[in-house]
């Protein structure tokens, strides 16, 4: 996992919002970095959306109302302890229904980053996939504002550790805050200021501690992680990928594990399933990496060419295709190479996010005046974020959607990933 490519030269000349949906939230998720921030001298503003009173819902000692005025002090004792130069502003939300003040918390949002230049500015939210209502809202409220301000973005999760299984690869793609050891301490004590959470309010029954310490283990390591996504300013592109990935490949034969994963083979044949027709004519695949599913999708068309921007992977694409007389593999860093000739499939999968926003927009046009009459276009994109890129699958697609104004022939949408077919019109006589 790389770690976050921000120096403490950079960080200083920053400013950080901070997103919590409930008190302890900042601690778990970020309270490391935000010592390292306040050691930096960056700007930090924390929203404390809610004031947790929903945790102990079967207490018997401590109303709703007390146990607000309880995690309020207790937040404020864990950031001042964190970040002694940090402010907060209390939203007065209700706890569990952040659902309902979309339109609030993004207001308020925007206010606490509005007036600096946007690349200055990284959000720091709950993971959008977290697995709880509240920090679900926040991420996505967060990930909508960074897009659209074109600010950076950092998520960081909280349940997802309770969740995820052992062959869940979503963090795969996060990066490492390592933390010195007065950080690692900062946090500890802040984690010990939370004790409405940490130990039982009584030794009634609904008083029961919440945080338990085996939940607690995940918080005391010397790192924090978080998905990210930089400004727009700073965020990767086509030439980047280039690098990154020829990098990742030449590391690994098969770095997203295409041939052993369950996931990616039943996405491959998920794909090849929803293909409108049982043969084509010449097809494409844009990004083909090591080209397991391009030794597929030509067994289906009568001319194929499969194409990425890393060598490394297109050895191992060139191997695979290389017992059809007539497909191949070739290097392309898209969009501003493109190769010669129509098609009646084009395939882009798990490669639009990897394009910044306006070369996204340049493939498409690449597409469109390449892709014949009544042809298949294939999008099909893992559905989390991606760290260190600007767009996400919903994006890509609602892009293609625009941008081409082709009819949708079909639409699968789950949990991790999308596969969407748009059909280019037929030629009108």
């Amino acid at each position: 996992m790389p770690e976050l490519p921000l120096s403490a030269d950079e960080l200083a000349d920053m400013t950080f919002v901070v997103l919590a949906a409930h008190p302890d939230d900042e601690t778990l998720g970020a309270g490391g970095f935000l010592a390292k921030l306040h050691e930096a001298g960056a700007a930090v503003e924390v929203l404390l959306c809610t004031a947790g009173e929903a945790s102990h819902p079967d207490s018997q000692t401590t109303t709703p109302e007390q146990l607000a005025a309880v995690r309020l002090t207790e937040f404020d004792s864990a950031v001042s302890g964190l970040n002694p130069s940090a402010t907060w502003r209390f939203l007065e939300l209700a706890d569990g229904q952040l659902a309902a003040s979309t339109e609030r918390i993004a207001d308020s949002l925007r206010a606490a980053v509005a007036g600096r230049p946007a690349d200055s500015v990284t959000i720091i939210a709950p993971y959008r996939h977290d697995g709880h209502i509240d920090h679900d809202t926040l991420g996505s409220i967060a990930a909508d504002v960074a897009a659209q301000g074109g600010h950076g973005l950092l998520e960081y999760p909280i349940w997802y550790w309770l969740w995820a299984g052992p062959d869940d690869s979503t963090w795969n793609s996060w990066v490492r805050v390592p933390l010195a050891d007065q950080d690692q301490r900062a946090k500890q004590r802040a984690m010990g200021a939370h004790l409405s959470q940490t130990k039982p309010l009584s030794d009634q029954p609904g008083d029961e501690t919440l945080l338990s310490d085996t939940f607690l283990e995940h918080f005391r390591r010397p790192w924090e992680t978080f998905s990210w996504h930089p400004s727009a300013a700073g965020s990767n592109s086509a030439a980047d990928a280039e690098r990154i990935f020829d990098k990742v490949h030449s590391r690994e034969e098969d770095p997203w594990s295409y041939t052993t994963s369950w996931y990616e083979r039943r996405k491959r044949s998920m794909t090849l399933a929803a293909l409108p027709e049982e043969s084509y004519e010449s097809g494409l695949e844009l990004g083909c990496s090591i080209g397991t599913l391009s030794e597929e999708l030509a067994q289906r068309c009568q001319q194929f060419l499969g194409v990425d921007a890393s060598s490394a992977a297109l050895a191992q694409a060139a191997k695979r295709l290389a017992r059809f007389p007539s497909a191949q593999a070739k290097h392309l860093t898209m969009p501003g190479e493109w190769p010669e000739g129509t098609f009646d499939l084009v395939v882009l999968s798990e490669t639009g996010y990897y394009l910044s926003p306006d070369e996204l927009s340049e493939l498409l046009a690449r597409i469109e005046a390449s892709t014949r009459p009544g042809g298949t276009l294939v999008l099909c994109h893992w559905r989390h974020p991606i760290s260190g890129w600007q767009l996400d699958a919903e994006a890509v697609h609602a892009m293609a959607r625009k941008k081409l104004g082709w009819p949708t022939h079909g639409l699968y949408r789950e949990k991790d990933f999308m596969l969407e077919i748009l059909l280019a019109p037929e030629r009108t006589p």
